[in-house]
């Protein structure tokens, strides 16, 4: 009988973090693994913006393997309000957009002309 089930969100204690994805433990017998791809629906480029090693995260279960004792699992949808990966507002808005973006442009046309000479 199976210890975890497809569909199943569960525990997983962060172990170890790769380019790829994090691996974790879930109890003594299990480990598994949440691709980069799984952590959320938006775009990841730093893995550690969202984990860090010693976090526990509720994972849905994807994938089961009973031989090697391991689960492919996924915390998209279930990384909850304390994920680190948060940009605070500011009152300013696009203020400092629109008193710069003139300059921005200028620069930038000079520093394309002066590569085309």
């Amino acid at each position: 009988m199976p210890v975890y089930k497809k569909g199943e969100i569960t525990k997983a204690n962060v172990t170890d973090i790769k380019p790829y994805g994090v691996f974790v433990s879930l109890d003594n017998k299990y480990s598994g693994l949440i691709h980069i791809s799984e952590i959320t629906d938006g775009y990841v480029r730093n893995i550690n913006d969202f984990i860090h090693i010693g976090d526990v995260l509720d994972a849905k279960v994807i994938e089961i393997d009973e031989k090697k004792h391991q689960v492919k699992l996924s915390t998209k949808n279930t990384l909850t309000s304390n994920s680190r990966m948060k940009i605070k507002e500011t009152r300013l808005g696009f203020k400092p957009l629109k008193e710069n973006l003139d300059m921005w442009v200028e620069e930038k046309i000079k520093d394309i002309e002066s590569n085309v000479n």
